[in-house]
């Protein structure tokens, strides 16, 4: 259970955020009637906000020694969103159980779900397209239990303002904003001209002859505008799977992009990755069998 002081200084924080009013610290009392810290939550159960559009975070993830700590600060940030239902799906044929232990401990509406990438794409020498798979299967999943919302491929390794959950909670088709410490500029982003309010273009570290050249935590996708695009989906070519998947949802160009984060100003989005650790070296079962390391050595890779 969270200290009612901690509470307090959880909701100020995030109605900052929002910019929303707040009343005076001595008035403010936690109160969340919301499923959030529910261990007992299950999948498949309703939302509890009527009259406020869902948001679909589609997260593909994979076994690797950084992928729980990623996991971890994504559920902490996807606590403080209102009606989302976290789509994780992992690089797999089987569920594994610590991303369903994480997943359950956070009590967050989710599916978990997989979706291995094909064997002559894992052998391929060069770039790999990861996470198409993934996506494609929570593309699949959307169309078969969705109707309503919005849905946003999230990867873990990025960091999020959570005000961008609440922008793009309003999107009607497609909309976009920038993506920070992305490409060698920098920056990934529409540009919009300031004298008009009007898009004119990308900028992005490599355009690639990309008819959108955006980062794959650039842009979010109406769930009614998918289904009206049964075609759509992302393509396996690395490199281009962000553009592939935005021209799989023709007729759709640039210049009808939703213009996020006041007008793209705004960097509420950052593609972190964190550094990549070696692989922890076996365990010596039989010094360290009858201790706490062999239960850790499970938990790490």
């Amino acid at each position: 259970m969270m200290a009612a002081g901690v509470g307090a200084r959880l909701l100020r924080e995030v109605a900052n955020q929002l910019q929303l009013p707040t009343a005076p610290s001595q008035d403010i009392q936690f109160q969340c009637d919301c499923p959030v810290w529910d261990p007992t939550f299950l999948p498949g159960r309703a939302l509890p906000w009527p009259g406020v559009a869902t948001l679909y975070v589609v997260t593909p993830t994979y076994r690797r020694p950084e992928q729980e700590a990623e996991l971890t600060r994504m559920a902490q940030t996807l606590l403080l969103v209102r009606n989302v239902r976290w789509i994780v799906i992992e690089d797999a044929k089987a569920p594994s159980k610590p991303v369903a232990k994480l997943l359950q401990r956070f009590g967050l509406p989710y599916e978990h779900l997989t979706a291995a990438m094909p064997e002559q794409y894992r052998k391929k020498k060069g770039p790999k397209p990861k996470g198409v798979a993934q996506r494609n299967r929570g593309l699949q999943w959307l169309r078969a239990n969705a109707r309503e919302g919005v849905f946003y491929f999230a990867d873990d390794d990025n960091t999020y303002d959570v005000s961008i959950f609440e922008e793009i909670r309003t999107t009607k088709r497609v909309s976009m904003w920038p993506v920070g410490l992305c490409t060698k500029a920098g920056l990934s982003t529409p540009v919009v001209s300031t004298a008009t309010g009007a898009f004119v273009g990308f900028h992005d570290g490599w355009i690639g002859g990309r008819k959108f050249p955006v980062d794959m935590a650039g842009f979010a996708v109406s769930v009614q505008f998918l289904h009206q695009r049964p075609k759509a989906q992302m393509p396996y070519s690395p490199g281009f799977e962000e553009d592939g998947f935005l021209r799989s949802l023709a007729p759709f160009e640039p210049k009808e992009i939703e213009l996020k984060a006041d007008n793209c100003t705004k960097v509420l989005v950052w593609h972190t990755q964190t550094k990549a650790n070696a692989p922890s070296p076996p365990l010596d079962m039989a010094k360290y069998n009858q201790t706490n390391l062999a239960v850790l050595k499970t938990i790490i890779v």
